[in-house]
């Protein structure tokens, strides 16, 4: 297998830079690694990022899947869904440069498929690279503009075994997300709608109100994040989502913020709770309380999860700007 090499600069509080100045090649990475010794990125605020551990069990498991997802490639190497797999199954593990390079070969064999530029550019988030994110995400949404959506199977199903996301979604909130992560909450909010356009269950639903919600509210459109409540109610049938069902319902006043604000939950849903409600105090005009839960959450070390991102996003720019 082919592997790209790929470059982070340190994004020290720059987050509307791109990672490197270094050209790309043809599959949108560029050479040399330029990180510490076994680290996978640099975090907004300059620290070095290495893998966390997983479980015993989980490794075993992971390493199976692995296994299985290797042997599907080496059966095959053109084949777009075992490259798909075999990315999918090592990212879960936090080797997302490797990650990363996988989709990056399957882009150079499978240059319109958009799978291959959406499942990149959720790891080039993953990794603090907002701008190479966007690139892929944007394209992506591009191949499928016109085409009909289709179900992405689950890479850990949930207890009930039922997919609830699709391609197009998936495109679209990591497109949206990636601009909501580097501050450009105006930029965010096309792909929110492009999102809504192709939501079709609660999970859905609840996922993308959450992000819309958040991203009006710092635009201080409140009577329009206001209307993004609307819909949701208690009795939505939530499968997977329920961490942005009960934040949504935080933000109609149906359930206490202290009652969900967790910083040191392991889960990456628990995470994406507490970052919901430091932001609620944030717009609510508590910025300093809004800070220190930030700061609590960064103590965690959970660093993948999208909450700890988003977390490490705003006090890179709280330090960035003191007086903003």
């Amino acid at each position: 297998m082919k592997r790209y090499r790929t470059e982070l600069c340190a994004l020290a509080l720059a987050l509307g830079l791109a990672a490197c100045d270094e050209p790309a090649d043809e599959a949108g990475t560029s050479g040399g690694d330029g990180l510490p010794a076994g680290a996978e990125a640099i975090s907004l605020l300059g620290e070095p990022l290495h893998r966390s551990p997983a479980s015993a069990e989980v490794a075993a498991r992971q390493a199976r899947d692995i296994e299985v997802a290797r042997a599907d490639y080496d059966a095959d190497p053109d084949d777009a869904d075992a490259i798909i797999w075999l990315g999918r199954r090592v990212g879960y593990t936090g080797a997302f440069r490797e990650a990363i390079e996988i989709f990056s070969e399957g882009i150079e064999k499978h240059p319109n498929d958009a799978r291959m530029y959406r499942h990149r550019g959720h790891r080039w988030i993953s990794v603090r690279e907002f701008d190479r994110a966007i690139e892929d995400l944007s394209h992506a949404a591009e191949l499928v503009r016109g085409e009909e959506d289709e179900v992405e199977p689950d890479g850990q199903p949930n207890a009930r075994g039922i997919p609830t996301s699709t391609l197009q979604s998936n495109i679209h909130y990591h497109l949206a997300l990636a601009r909501y992560l580097k501050g450009d909450f105006e930029g965010a909010l096309p792909s929110y709608e492009a999102y809504m356009a192709v939501t079709t269950n609660p999970d859905q639903l609840v996922a993308i109100s959450h992000w819309r919600y958040m991203a009006l509210r710092r635009l201080g459109r409140d009577a329009a994040a206001a209307a993004v409540l609307e819909p949701v109610t208690a009795e939505l049938d939530v499968i997977e989502n329920t961490s942005y069902h009960r934040l949504l319902l935080m933000y109609k006043g149906q359930l206490d913020a202290d009652e969900l604000w967790d910083p040191d939950s392991g889960d990456p849903a628990g995470v994406a709770v507490a970052y919901g409600v430091a932001t609620w105090h944030l717009y609510s005009g508590r910025e300093a309380q809004a800070a220190e839960m930030y700061r609590r959450i960064l103590e965690g070390s959970g660093w993948a999860g999208f909450g700890y991102i988003a977390s490490e996003a705003e006090i890179a720019r709280l330090e960035a700007d003191p007086d903003g």
